[in-house]
Order: structure tokens, then C-alpha cells, then sequence
């Protein structure tokens, strides 16, 4: 158990096993390098790839954006969705990691903060 407080975790569909993993895998890096740069402090997806890494060009989670372009989907609402994919990945992430992670809602967002 990582995240103190249960929730819901949905699957993320229309992206490979491998590149789901990859995903998970750069997520993963992110949240150790917030963990060990910002200990204490919540972070969201928001924090960690948007504002000034909101592109996502060279990364694995550009496929989560290709994925809703490839449906016809504006480039604001594909932002939007990949946004939301992430977020269920990352909770995902999250649970599956060996420490111990708090969870609240704020900003409309869903946010953790490592518990060291």
C-alpha cells in the first residue's frame, strides 16, 4: 500500500503494453527527482508536465496526445485528455511504488506528496 487514501485507479486504453510502460517508467523517474528535489512539497501531472514541459515532443508521453489527434480531436482537448491519461497513470504509479504517498484533491486536480 503507497497511497494513504484509496481511490479508484481506471486503465488507460489505446496505447501499447510497451508504451504504457515506458510511460509509467518516465513518470516514475519524474516523481523520484520531485521526491528528492521538493521533499515535502504536492505535486499533480500539472506540476510535473505542464506549464514549461507541456510539450511532450522526444518523450513517451507524447503518445498520449497522438492518441486523441489521431481521433480528431482539437489540439486544446487532446491536451486535455493526455492531461487526464496521465493523471490515471501516474495514480497508478503511485500506488504501485514501495513508499508511502498522501493523496487530496485541490485545484479541481488530484495531488500527492511523499511521506518520508
Amino acid at each position: 500500500m503507497t497511497l494513504v487514501l484509496k481511490s479508484t485507479i481506471k486503465n488507460v486504453t489505446g496505447v501499447t503494453n510497451t508504451e504504457l510502460q515506458r510511460i509509467c517508467d518516465y513518470l516514475q523517474g519524474a516523481v523520484y527527482c520531485w521526491c528528492k528535489n521538493r521533499s515535502g512539497e504536492w505535486f499533480s501531472v500539472r506540476e510535473l508536465f505542464g506549464g514549461e514541459n507541456f510539450d511532450w515532443k522526444g518523450t513517451p508521453m507524447i503518445v498520449l496526445f497522438n492518441k486523441h489527434k489521431t481521433k480528431g480531436k482539437s489540439d486544446a482537448v487532446a491536451i486535455s485528455h493526455a492531461g487526464r491519461d496521465a493523471g490515471w497513470i501516474l495514480k497508478k504509479v503511485l500506488e504501485d511504488d514501495q513508499r508511502e504517498f498522501e493523496t487530496k484533491k485541490a485545484e479541481l486536480i488530484r495531488k500527492y506528496r511523499w511521506k518520508d
